[in-house]
């Protein structure tokens, strides 16, 4: 089952670390958000593989957006 990672705050895109078809482990990195001067990592919560960078860096998140999914 596909797993949605979704912003938790209003923030700005800072950058896009992993890509679709990355290979990722609990606790990776992949995608920085910044808001109010701080960057905030939008972390893996398990092992799978990207399918989906739903962002695009520049970009302005807002509560539940969608960020990624990882199957």
């Amino acid at each position: 089952m596909a797993e949605e990672i979704r912003a938790e705050m209003v923030a700005n895109v800072w950058k896009v670390v992993a890509s679709a078809g990355d290979t990722v482990s609990e606790g990776d990195t992949l995608v920085i958000l910044e808001s109010m001067k701080m960057e905030i990592p939008v972390i893996a919560e398990s092992d799978g593989v990207v399918e989906q960078i739903a962002v695009n860096e520049g970009d302005v998140v807002q509560d539940g957006d969608l960020i990624a999914v990882i199957g």
